[in-house]
């Protein structure tokens, strides 16, 4: 069986107590069936710090890009981005997009370093990870205004309703999924997920954050995505093997990328 960890922070794991090192994660999560992860970028000074502790595995994949939560916490250098993406083991952008929840007085520079991202994506013809976060319409507009139909990509974390799915599916995008989806108080979403169709779900940790259950309270690592996989296979009626194949090809597709021949 072959998992695909669609989304986490390699970068933010705890390397003092939990993990010896990045190859320790990667063992751990290969022990449970998950053979690839995407480590995703919040910032470009972060991107950097991280790149030569993670490009040298092969089981590893990278996104770059800037949160918008993260936008003051460098100087935005959309050239510096540009550059960086070239590098061939940057599969994807991101993770970017719109947060109000948190951040709500920096709508209009979120907006537009979200664009401007979007515009680079096309450029360079790489896929898109977007968060967002009470910031439906103003998500959906930006992704239709931007042509994000273009490059593609995927609602990462996905917690939104039935309408944003439809309208980011009608776009050509991915869902991914985290462990929100094992939480008692997540049936709304649950019932979203129903209704997407199975070739457009990816899995995801989102890891340090959001460890499914039985692992909930704990920190998040990429070895529990498979207890989101075989949540999300029960919840669509599938078989654990069928359901990891059928989300590892999409990862595949999505991202242009055969992790499945990397071993």
């Amino acid at each position: 069986m072959f998992i695909v960890d669609s989304h986490c922070h390699l970068d933010a794991l705890d390397y003092e107590k939990l993990h010896e090192n990045v190859a320790d994660v990667i063992a751990k999560a290969k022990a449970q069936d998950v053979k690839h992860m995407l480590a995703v970028g919040v910032t470009l000074d972060r991107f950097e710090k991280a790149y030569d502790m993670l490009s040298p595995f092969k089981e590893v994949s990278l996104a770059c890009g800037i949160h918008p939560l993260d936008i003051e916490d460098e100087k935005i250098d959309f050239s510096r981005l540009r550059r960086l993406v070239q590098d061939p083991k940057v599969i994807a952008l991101g993770e970017m997009g719109l947060d109000y929840y948190y951040s709500e007085e920096s709508k209009a520079e979120q907006q537009s370093v979200f664009a401007e991202q979007i515009q680079i994506a096309n450029e360079v013809n790489k896929p898109i990870i977007v968060h967002t976060r009470q910031a439906r319409a103003d998500t959906i507009s930006l992704l239709k205004e931007m042509q994000a139909d273009k490059c593609g990509g995927v609602i990462h974390c996905f917690t939104e309703n039935w309408e944003m799915a439809k309208a980011v599916l009608d776009l050509g995008f991915y869902i991914s999924i985290s462990g929100i989806i094992t939480f008692k108080n997540a049936e709304e979403l649950r019932d979203v997920v129903r209704k997407v169709p199975v070739d457009r779900l990816l899995v995801e940790t989102d890891s340090p954050y959001l460890a499914p259950i039985p692992y909930r309270g704990k920190q998040n690592q990429p070895a529990y995505t498979r207890q989101v996989c075989e949540y999300l296979a029960t919840l669509k009626n599938h078989k654990i093997d069928d359901f990891a194949q059928i989300t590892t090809e999409n990862f595949e597709r999505l991202f242009k990328i055969d992790v499945q021949s990397l071993g």
